[in-house]
Formats: C-alpha cells, sequence, structure tokens
C-alpha cells in the first residue's frame, strides 16, 4: 500500500483515514496542496469502502491507479500552464515591439538595401515629367517644314 503512495508522498502531505462502515470499512486518501496557486483538482480525495478481506486484496491496485491518474493530471496541468505561459509572453512581445529582440544593425542595414526601392528604377508617374527625347520631333500636321 504504501509502495503506491511513494509518489504522492514526494511532493505533498497526504491525510489517510479509516473508519469502520457497519462490517465494511472505508479508507479515505487525501492529498494536500502542495502549493498555494495548485489547482484544486489535484487534492480530490480517493474514498473506497469495502470488506476487510477485499481492502486486503484490491486497495494497493486502486491506490495505484489514483496515484497515476494523480501523478498524469499534474504533469497535464503543469504542461498547460507552461504553454499559456508562453503564449502570453509571446503575446506581450507582438503587443511591445520595443521588447522584441535586437538584430545586429549590419543585418538590418543590408534587408534595408534589399527592400527598398532602387532610386536608378525609372517608375513613371502622373507627376513625373514625359522624358525629353534628344531625336528631333516630327512636326505635327498642321506645321509646314521647311527644307534646305
Amino acid at each position: 500500500m504504501f509502495v503506491e503512495l511513494m509518489p504522492l508522498l514526494k511532493d505533498r502531505t497526504l491525510l489517510l483515514t479509516i473508519a469502520r462502515a457497519g462490517e465494511k470499512v472505508k479508507v479515505n486518501v487525501i492529498p494536500a496542496k502542495a502549493n498555494e496557486g495548485e489547482d484544486q483538482a489535484l487534492t480530490t480525495p480517493l474514498s473506497y469502502t469495502a470488506s476487510p478481506e477485499e481492502l486486503d486484496a484490491e486497495l494497493g491496485k486502486h491506490l495505484a491507479s489514483y496515484v497515476d491518474t494523480h501523478v498524469a493530471l499534474g504533469s497535464t496541468l503543469a504542461e498547460a500552464k507552461a504553454e499559456m505561459d508562453a503564449a502570453a509572453k509571446a503575446a506581450r512581445q507582438k503587443a511591445n515591439p520595443t521588447q522584441a529582440p535586437k538584430t545586429d544593425p549590419a543585418i538590418a542595414k543590408k534587408a534595408e538595401a534589399t527592400t527598398s526601392p532602387s532610386t536608378t528604377d525609372a517608375t513613371p508617374s502622373l507627376f513625373s515629367a514625359p522624358p525629353q527625347s534628344t531625336e528631333p520631333s516630327a512636326s505635327s500636321p498642321g506645321e509646314e517644314r521647311k527644307t534646305s
């Protein structure tokens, strides 16, 4: 019986109560909170009522199952808390970019140079002056041409 309880006793205190209920015996295993912020589910007691012979034969199996479930629940709660803490930290960093990890200035300059538009590109604009041609322009049909 106590071998099965050892994984729980590693992290917390257990209260065992044994009472007679008619011709049967009632056994309660009540785990205490390990710390103040702990989830209440980890303090759910085990209560088992049976004849003394049944308790001798089966209590160890029931305690082992209870301890395994308790340890798995504690592990699952710890993992969920760690994931929520990581998600909250990522959200805070996304909301406050000043706390974002700093990059190497040389790398940032190189990235900026490759993403910024080049000033030598001739991108037409509605407000830019039309390109001036070096070739003589053809006269319009209404104009006379002077020939020499």
